[in-house]
């Protein structure tokens, strides 16, 4: 606590040294590009010999972005735009001088580690939230919607049907884009829109951009956004109303649980309805998820239950409004795996849902969700609902209220339900602060659990701070979670505590102090793009104020401009370890103060060659043993077709008699094969000790109109010891149809 004021005199100190030199108010004044209304339809077809463009305005005067934000990119890049009623228009002419690297051609790829270009949307010129429409120089296309909290980068969840072409020439390629607006959200009537385009060069490595965005921002971020300055009003986006019914046929058996192999038949919809031009209602009745890529399992050495990311469509669209309370991934009041999924990641029947979202005015935006699932087994069916509005305040800030309730609706006959389970509630609001240029950063919210029976100890409160310059970064987090605080749509890291002698999970809340500080260099030369030199820590102190844990690390990183890079980390742990604790097979280790430290180094070789690698080396002390960890990545590729990733973990714990030994091993190879931008089959899978288990999922996909799809899932899951006894097995045949009415 102590280091607080000293930190923030430092960041004041620093950023008046290293003030901005480009203001970001007057972006939109020295950025600009003109849109002018075509007078007849575009081809979309790579060429560009539609009249449109010979009268289009040209920007070619891009930025680098990365790895430096100094200078002009090695190659030109030229990007045009109009419009007409229907369709907003955007070509690229990318000149390069020799053939393009393409990763894959799989669709939501993203933009990164590709040759590609990318628009950057913000219909209502907020400054916060935006769309983000992506596509490789083969055409692969990825979109996105684009929010203010997103730290974590985009997850191209976010689904619409929209038009490209590509074509390469000797000294060039090409990239032609129709981007429907009903599929964007906007009110009517704004002839300002936030606009910015992208281009990747990987020959050269190099991101850039058509205004200058520091490299210490994401090439994304909208508080960078250009004017895109229309010769009238917009046109209205009009209504968009899309159903998407889906089959599903599959036949499965689960000798784990003795019950036999068996076919089954099911339909379900998903629909969009567009209620106003900023305003859209998601509907899904008997949701399938089968299509969906398995978790990647990982090996778990800590102390507490691991956060999986959700991968399903549904959820992850506008999931921002819901998600982003709290600190994601580490305890946040909404997770959508709760809803559909138990405790052991075993889907349980969703009957339905809905979600409102949109804009009920420029500056503020609304979530609304309810989803009803059924019984499954000794599972109750249960109501989610989830209610979240964002005001946008100042130039970049937002305050945000939520109410989130789960009822559990216990089966006649059932055993009675432990009182807690009945139902739970969530309601919060948090006051999150951006500076203009998105240097400062602050943060406080204060959440409240509703649970039958509890009044005490039952809320979870953060503040926070955070300075963002190019060569200084930092931020300092508190928070106070009491015991009683219960998320039963969300997710706390460290409030379940296993004591493994009494086999037994006791609830403890916690605070803790979060510090980083980042320094980085960035050489002139050919070889190192940066230095980045970094110190962590995370103290956390019981309810009582006693002492529990501290971390600290400290590390050193260096991007080298070829896409490799080398880290070197140095790790201390003081605990005091609250219950008994097991690694291993053996005896428990026992309550007691533990310090021990440890070392990791990392390499990642040029992940342009066909063959690349990544390795980690991690060893020290572990509580009051040893560990010795060995991590690895392996990519072939044949371009732009075939990709085998391999990725395997060894980790050996060593500790003192009577605690034991162990070793583990986790190995997951990937094989991906493209043939083309509709069609592609991938095979995953994972043998995973620690779990005792190998799974094998195999996924063939034919995208036969845009946007509708036929899938062909395979998935089989075996014991790892004793090795090969099949736990369970399925099929699945699945086939949806987009339908724009």
């Amino acid at each position: 606590m102590r280091l607080i004021a000293p930190i923030l005199l430092l960041l004041v100190w620093y950023s008046n040294i290293y003030a901005q030199t480009v203001s970001v108010e007057n972006f939109q004044t020295e950025y600009q590009v003109h849109i002018a209304q075509t007078a007849r339809p575009v081809k979309v077809d790579g060429v560009l010999d539609d009249s449109t463009w010979a009268f289009a305005e040209k920007k070619s005067d891009f930025f680098m972005k990365y790895p430096s934000d100094i200078g002009r990119p090695a190659n030109k890049t030229v990007v045009q735009v109009s419009y007409d009623d229907k369709y907003l228009y955007v070509a690229f002419t990318c000149f390069d001088s020799g053939k393009s690297i393409i990763q894959s051609l799989k669709r939501d790829i993203g933009h990164l580690d590709n040759d590609g270009v990318g628009i950057i949307l913000d219909p209502q010129n907020s400054h916060t939230n935006g769309f983000f429409f992506a596509v490789n120089a083969m055409n692969a296309q990825s979109e996105d919607q684009i929010s203010l909290g997103q730290q974590d980068g985009l997850t191209w969840s976010w689904n619409n049907k929209w038009f490209s072409a590509t074509k390469k020439y000797n000294d060039r390629w090409i990239a032609e884009i129709a981007i429907p607006f009903k599929s964007l959200r906007y009110p009517a009537g704004n002839n300002l829109w936030g606009i910015n385009f992208i281009r990747v060069d990987m020959s050269h490595n190099q991101y850039s951009g058509w205004t200058h965005v520091p490299t210490n921002f994401r090439i994304y971020n909208m508080g960078y956004t250009g004017a895109l300055i229309w010769d009238k009003p917009a046109p209205d986006a009009g209504k968009n109303m899309v159903m998407i019914p889906f089959i599903t046929s599959n036949i499965q058996g689960d000798k784990e649980n003795h019950e036999p192999a068996k076919a089954a038949f099911s339909a379900g919809l998903d629909s969009k309805i567009a209620l106003s031009s900023s305003l859209n209602l998601d509907l899904t009745l008997n949701p399938d998820f089968s299509q969906v890529e398995v978790d990647q399992q990982v090996t778990n050495l800590t102390r507490f239950d691991i956060f999986l990311p959700e991968k399903r469509s549904f959820f992850l669209e506008n999931s921002d409004i819901f998600g982003e309370y709290g600190i994601p991934g580490l305890m946040t009041p909404f997770y959508s795996r709760r809803i559909g999924l138990d405790k052991d990641n075993n889907p349980i029947p969703i009957i339905g849902g809905a979600r409102l979202s949109g804009n009920l005015n420029a500056s503020t935006r609304f979530g609304l969700m309810n989803m009803q699932t059924g019984a499954k087994g000794n599972y109750s069916p249960e109501n989610y609902s989830a209610i979240s509005i964002n005001k946008n305040v100042l130039a970049r800030s937002v305050v945000k209220v939520y109410f989130l309730n789960r009822e559990n609706f216990q089966n006649a006959g059932q055993k009675k339900q432990d009182p807690l389970n009945a139902w739970g509630r969530n309601a919060g609001t948090s006051l999150e602060y951006l500076s203009r240029d998105g240097k400062w950063s602050g943060w406080y919210a204060f959440h409240h659990s509703f649970k039958p029976g509890i009044s005490s100890q039952n809320n979870y409160q953060e503040t926070g701070l955070s300075f963002n310059e190019k060569k200084f970064t930092a931020t300092i987090d508190l928070a106070t979670l009491g015991t009683n605080y219960y998320t039963d749509m969300g997710y706390v890291q460290r409030i379940n505590n296993y004591d493994a002698l009494r086999d037994t999970t006791i609830r403890v809340g916690f605070k803790h102090l979060y510090t980083n500080a980042a320094y980085m260099v960035y050489p002139t030369g050919n070889i190192i793009a940066r230095h980045t030199f970094k110190a962590e820590t995370y103290s956390v102190v019981n309810p009582n104020n006693s002492f529990n844990e501290t971390d600290l690390t400290l590390s050193y990183m260096a991007e080298f401009n070829s896409t490799s890079g080398i880290k070197a980390d140095v790790l201390h742990n003081d605990l005091d370890l609250l219950y008994a604790v097991s690694f291993t097979d053996a005896k428990p280790l026992p309550v007691t103060n533990y310090k021990y430290t440890q070392a990791a180094v990392t390499y990642t070789s040029d992940t342009r060659k066909l063959f690349s690698y990544g390795l980690t080396y991690l060893g020290g002390q572990f509580y009051n043993g040893n560990i010795h960890s060995l991590i690895g990545t392996i990519t072939l590729r044949s371009r732009p077709h075939f990709n085998l990733i391999v990725q395997a973990e060894y980790d050996k714990l060593s500790f003192p008699d009577p605690y034991g030994s162990s070793e583990l091993f986790l190995i997951s190879p990937k094989v991906e094969y493209n043939f083309n931008t509709k069609v592609s089959w991938t095979t995953f899978l994972q043998y995973n000790t620690q779990a005792n288990n190998f799974n094998i999922n195999s996924r063939f996909q034919y995208r036969f109109k845009p946007m509708s799809d036929l899938y062909l899932v395979y998935t089989d899951n075996y014991f790892t010891t004793p090795f090969m006894l099949n736990k369970n097995r399925a099929i699945v045949l699945k086939v949806n149809y987009w339908l724009n009415l």
